[in-house]
């Protein structure tokens, strides 16, 4: 989709000084601030928006994946953690060559393991080739290294209410991470539901939490269910499906008609496996997608301009009442121009969803990826894109918030 923003914006500032002005002119008198006393510190200690971590144990999961094990920093002034919801994420804020960046990824572990002051978080990195993020991990990381983050984040959660007591996870990679989570919940009988685990690996060295899932599964009384599916050509497991998850797999395993199906893993998974899932004519409302980030190769998606392979465009970018003119490359989001530039924009899931990143196009064209794109349409008509899932196809400028994190 291309989004295109010619012109002056005076339409839409008239619209907010009218707002502005028939608000001062028919409001009462303030009224005297209500302390909410216990409600507002509850309120700061669920949704904080910044906690300060430090890394208390770090742990090998294969030989690209490490766990790091996030405790609270009270000597920043974090005591104890957030409570989460199995299936959420953090937003990890890290400096990197002065440039300010963020990374979400799922907690691993149990939410209850998150309460009180020996309280933790888990989240499972796996290094990949040429990142940028990743490399500093694997070189920088270490016990007492001080993190970050925002406060629990994402709508990839069981919600008794509106899913069915059954779930059928399908994961690819560490995109298992927040199954793990859910499946340790269960077993604490902190959620009343079951799992079926279809989890898609290269081959036995490249699964993570082998050994953990096995254990949880043993533990559950038939309440969890894994099916290791390994897309190599030998199968060095027993009881191991060969090839992908299709849908001929997921009806075999699943009872499709009674199980909500949550999708966790990287692009190309995501996109082979919802296609399978049109097999089965399922509503909306039972598939629940987790954010993948932003797309590894942007070029190959659906309506991008062939012509804007390969160009760099300018881009103005007003924050923080300066105003910076920054280069930026039509294959990376504006995101990542606007953070290798320096500039610290406000950002939280990288995949178009969360809103945190909302920032105003005054001017130029930006290509935003079909299938990541959670923008209202309120905000299109008056201009605003979400820099993480936007790509530049003209020279732009920008009105960005400040980050509050």
């Amino acid at each position: 989709m291309k989004i295109s923003v010619k012109g002056s914006l005076r339409d839409l500032f008239g619209f907010i000084r009218l707002k502005s002005y028939r608000r001062n002119r028919f409001a009462k008198a303030p009224a005297q601030p209500i302390d909410l006393g216990p409600v507002n510190e509850l309120a700061a200690q669920l949704h904080p928006k910044r906690q300060n971590l430090l890394i208390s144990e770090i742990r090998d999961e294969t030989k690209s994946t490490r766990t790091f094990r996030l405790a609270p920093d009270p000597e920043l002034d974090t005591l104890q953690l957030a409570y989460f919801r199995a299936g959420q994420y953090l937003s990890l804020k890290v400096d990197i060559d002065r440039c300010g960046i963020t990374r979400p990824y799922s907690i691993s572990s149990a939410p209850r393991e998150a309460l009180g002051a020996d309280g933790f978080y888990d989240i499972t990195i796996r290094k990949i080739d040429d990142g940028f993020f990743t490399a500093h991990v694997w070189d920088h990381w270490k016990v007492g290294t001080k993190i970050v983050a925002s406060g629990p984040c994402g709508r990839f959660y069981h919600e008794p209410i509106r899913d069915g007591n059954k779930i059928v996870g399908l994961a690819g990679g560490s995109g298992v991470t927040p199954f793990c989570s859910m499946a340790r919940e269960i077993i604490y009988g902190d959620m009343n539901a079951e799992l079926l685990l279809l989890y898609g690996s290269s081959d036995k060295d490249d699964i993570v939490f082998y050994e953990q899932l096995g254990e949880l599964e043993a533990k559950s009384a038939g309440r969890i269910k894994v099916v290791h599916v390994l897309s190599c050509d030998e199968a060095p497991l027993p009881d191991c499906e060969q090839g992908f998850i299709t849908a001929d797999l997921i009806n075999k395993y699943a009872d499709v008609d009674e199980s909500t199906f949550f999708i966790c893993g990287p692009q190309a998974m995501y996109d082979f496996v919802r296609q399978e899932l049109t097999a089965f004519g399922l509503p909306p409302r039972r598939i629940r997608n987790e954010v993948y980030g932003e797309a590894r190769d942007v070029s190959n998606a659906p309506g991008f301009p062939r012509t804007a392979v390969n160009k760099s465009f300018e881009l103005t970018v007003r924050i923080g009442g300066l105003t910076t003119v920054i280069p930026a490359l039509a294959a990376e989001t504006v995101l990542v121009a606007m953070e290798r530039a320096g500039l610290a924009p406000p950002s939280e899931c990288r995949s178009g969803t969360c809103g945190v990143c909302h920032t105003l196009l005054v001017s130029g064209d930006v290509f935003v990826y079909p299938d990541g794109d959670g923008t209202r349409a309120a905000d299109r008509q008056f201009g605003f894109i979400h820099p993480c899932s936007s790509y530049p196809l003209s020279d732009l400028e920008l009105a960005v918030p400040r980050s509050g994190l």
